[in-house]
């Protein structure tokens, strides 16, 4: 089946995504600028920080600094991401985040207890107790995602009934707290999706839920990322998470070469090329993931920052002629 949207949503994740996974010491006031760059691109997602236990992620002990330097444009949605109680008030407290939460699971058990200690059915606890949160605290929730909803360096692949069946765990565990569900999030965390397992899962997803919309969020460090999105669109998915320049990786995948989600400038070139609006500037994107390399101080994947858009070269020959 194929079923290529007209039209796709790019979230950027590259500052939250790339900055918890670099080394650094990356400066704030480099942070914050590559936001601002962002800001500049078209796009209307940005997820600019995670505020998490800077022991246990040093990228991030500057998240709330970051939050309060970057400029607010109209029109774009400014995320975070949390894993608790603490950190969503630390968002709420910031004043300056579009705050929606969100719930999720892991489908790969071995993973869970290598990353959060828990077994399934403690993280399912786990998440009907965010669920109660969300409440107490007047946050929406219409998300829900599933983590290593393709495969595991631990645990190797997942049945995708596993997968449906924790779908539906939890929007019942919404449904508890009267919040309706219309988003799924299949999270490829480890890299071990390819096109022919994106087609799989995510036509599973849509004939037991046809009424849930599905993003995607895929990582590259395989090679896959393009390709997955690609078999994605084919199935009719819109949303896909992304990352400038290629920034980021999993910091508890288990895997030294683990690399970010799929190149934001790559993923709006592709779309560029095949008539899919994106409502994204690719010449500034492409301006934005330059910076990225120089505020991380080495290369990163992203190809199109190199080899430059065709639409680019096209209007360099067209001028060539003229003249």
């Amino acid at each position: 089946m194929s079923d290529l949207p007209k039209q796709i949503q790019v979230n950027e994740e590259g500052p939250r995504e790339g900055f918890q996974f670099e080394r650094g010491p990356i400066p704030t006031a480099r942070k914050i600028e590559l936001i601002d760059s962002l800001s500049e691109t078209g796009l209307n997602q940005i997820q600019v920080a995670s505020f998490v236990n800077p022991k246990n992620v040093p990228g991030m002990a500057d998240a709330d600094e970051v939050v309060a330097g970057f400029k607010r444009r109209p029109g774009i949605l400014y995320t975070g991401l949390w894993l608790n109680e603490k950190g969503l008030q630390r968002a709420l407290a910031s004043g300056r985040l579009d705050v929606k939460g969100s719930l999720s699971v892991t489908a790969s058990e071995i993973f869970l207890k290598q990353n959060q200690n828990r077994t399934a059915a403690q993280d399912i606890e786990a998440e009907r107790g965010i669920a109660r949160m969300y409440k107490q605290h007047n946050v929406p929730v219409s998300r829900i995602s599933i983590r290593a909803a393709f495969g595991c360096n631990y645990q190797g692949d997942i049945p995708t009934g596993h997968v449906v069946s924790m779908i539906g765990d939890l929007i019942r565990m919404a449904a508890e707290e009267n919040f309706t569900i219309k988003l799924v999030s299949l999270a490829d965390t480890m890299a071990w999706a390819t096109p022919a397992g994106v087609k799989r899962l995510v036509g599973a997803v849509r004939g037991a839920y046809p009424d849930l919309k599905i993003a995607l969020h895929l990582h590259d460090t395989r090679g896959m990322g393009i390709a997955n999105a690609y078999a994605g669109m084919e199935m009719g998915v819109s949303i896909f998470d992304s990352s400038v320049a290629g920034l980021g990786g999993c910091p508890f995948a288990g895997h030294k070469g683990a690399a970010g989600n799929v190149c934001t400038e790559d993923l709006v070139f592709m779309c560029d090329e095949m008539g899919i609006k994106t409502g994204v500037d690719l010449e500034k994107l492409i301006v934005s993931a330059r910076l990225a390399e120089d505020v991380v101080g080495h290369p990163l994947p992203g190809s199109v920052m190199r080899g430059g858009s065709l639409a680019a070269l096209r209007a360099g020959i067209r001028a060539g002629a003229a003249a």
